[in-house]
Order: structure tokens, then sequence, then C-alpha cells
């Protein structure tokens, strides 16, 4: 296929974040559940908790991507206490930085708000009105720790897709073994490689799909708005539901998926990424060593890391220090 050469393309950085310590909207999400969170409680709260990522989150983008028009930060009414310091820091690079609400991208959907679910909101960013045709879905524990380039996410204009082809698990004898006898949750859980493949099924896959990890996804907004027009009713099924819910779709899997079928998309198997779901003092030290090391990474994701101890936090929040500020 041939390519016109487009490098010189706008593209937008999208996060969403809350703001877990915030008492007003602990008291709004306790008052949709019916089982209460314990906000003494670090493990009963812990998808809620931070240590202030979203500011490592928001520099590292203003760091190490130099080439970012616009960073929207989708919010619940909120805003970092760091907000105007980081919009600075921004504007000093020529970066914009900007507070997007909820109510914004759920624009005649408002019957569906308030809503927690990270889910539902991913899958309205497309609708923020100033965003670019290319642009790049961050969580806020995704950080840039190394000089990244456009052609790291967009390559004549098509969007890199960072994964590794692979077969739908729950068409194997072993999983529909599991499932049929031992899987006493297979209606309620709701996990992440399960809503990748039903992303995938939606787009027309069915019995391969490319997985992904924890990474930046890059995104055209073409390819969203031009599915949901033919498909509203899939936009509103997955933005209804307040919480993760079984029924529902990924959008980074579903785009990169109609990418695939539309054959418009670079596929890059290596992820690039460091991973972090627990911070056991060893296996911690050894993959920031790797980081080190290995210098095609360019991605490090730090999950819960509130629940590692107070030395493992610091050790990790000094390497990433020394990361922004070398």
């Amino acid at each position: 296929m041939s390519i016109e050469n487009k490098n010189d393309i706008t593209i937008d950085a999208v996060i969403t974040w809350v703001d877990g310590s915030d008492a007003v909207w602990r008291e709004k999400i306790n008052t949709h559940l019916e089982k209460k969170i314990d906000w003494n409680n670090k493990i009963s709260s812990k998808r809620y908790n931070s240590i202030d990522e979203i500011d490592i989150a928001i520099a590292s983008i203003i760091k190490f991507a130099p080439f970012i028009r616009t960073i929207f930060l989708v919010t619940d009414n909120q805003q970092p206490k760091s907000f105007e310091h980081l919009k600075e820091a921004a504007a000093k690079q020529n970066i914009n930085l900007k507070l997007v609400d909820h109510t914004v991208i759920f624009k005649d959907y408002e019957t569906c708000l308030p809503t927690f679910n990270s889910c539902s909101i991913i899958t309205a960013l497309y609708r923020i009105p100033e965003m670019a045709e290319h642009f790049i879905i961050f969580n806020d524990d995704t950080f840039l720790m190394r000089a990244t380039k456009m052609e790291d996410f967009f390559v004549n204009g098509l969007p890199v897709i960072r994964g590794r082809w692979d077969y739908f698990y729950r068409n194997s004898w072993f999983r529909k073994t599991y499932n049929k006898y031992f899987n006493k949750n297979l209606k309620t859980n709701v996990g992440y490689k399960a809503l990748q493949q039903k992303s995938a099924r939606i787009a027309g896959f069915t019995k391969k799909y490319v997985r992904r990890d924890h990474t930046p996804v890059s995104v055209r907004k073409s390819t969203l708005e031009n599915f949901f027009t033919h498909n509203p009713e899939l936009l509103l099924n997955n933005i209804k539901h307040k919480f993760r819910h079984n029924d529902q779709f990924i959008i980074s899997s579903l785009s990169n998926h109609l990418e695939i079928k539309n054959k418009t998309y670079v596929l890059k198997t290596d992820y690039q990424l460091t991973y972090f779901r627990t911070y056991k003092v060893i296996p911690t030290i050894f993959k920031l060593f790797w980081f080190d090391w290995n210098k095609s990474k360019l991605f490090v994701c730090l999950q819960s890391l509130e629940l590692g101890s107070k030395s493992m936090q610091s050790y990790v929040l000094k390497w990433i220090n020394n990361k922004m500020n070398s």
C-alpha cells in the first residue's frame, strides 16, 4: 500500500484521571455503590488511590514527547494540585494543557453521568471537540521515560499498534472446561484479556486477535467517529455503565482491530514497556536496571505504587526523578 508521507501531522495526548482523595467525589461514588468503599483500607480503595502519579504522567509527556500539541486531562470536575505549574511547564515547550470535564465528552448522554468506569469514559474520549485526528491515550500510571518521536506512535499517518497475535483463549478446550466447571465468576469477572477479545470480535475477528499491554494507544479520531456513526447503539451500551461491566468492550482494542481490518496500521511486536504490578525488592530493582540497560524501552507502567513499602516508593520515585532531570 502506497501511503503519502504524513510525518508532519498534529498529535494530541489525552489522560483520564480521578482524584480519589476528594471528599465530595468519595461521597458521590459511595452513593452509587451497594458495597461501599472503605477509604481507610488501601486494598479496598486501591483503584482510586494515588501518590500524585498524574504529575509524573503529564511531566513525562512534556519532556519526552515535545511534538504533542495539546494534552487533554479528562476529569469529573477536578483539578490536580499542581495543574497550573504543569500548565506553565507545558507552555514553555509550546504544548497546551487543558482540563476536559466528563460533561463535555458525555454531551447528549448526560443520563450516563456520573460515571466511575474507565471503560465508559475512555470510550467517549474521541468526542473531545478540539481533539486532533491523531491522538494518543495515556493512563495516569503510564509514563514516558525516554525521548520519543512521532514515528513511535504514527507512521505516515497510520497508528502504530503495539501487540502480538494470539488465539482467543475461550476457544481452547482447557478454557471451555475450566469455565464450565470451575469458573464461578464467569458472568461477573471482567478480565483484561477477555475485554480485548470481545473488542476484537466486534471488529469481526473470530480466531485470533492482537493482544496489547499497558502501553499508550495511538488512535485516529475518524476511525471511531465512522464506527459509532454506523453503530450508535454500541456507543450507548458501552458508556451507560457506571462501573465496569462484563458486557463492555475496551476502545483501545476496538480501535486497533478496526485499523487492522482496514489494513491501516503498523504493527510493533515489541511493547517497549516495563510493567509493575507488585513491588518486591529484587524484581523491582532488576526491572528498573533492565529498563536502563535496554535502550529500546520507552514506557513504564506503575500500577498501584502506593501499595509498595515507603522505602520502595522512595526508590522508584528517585529513579523517575533522575530520568526526568537527566
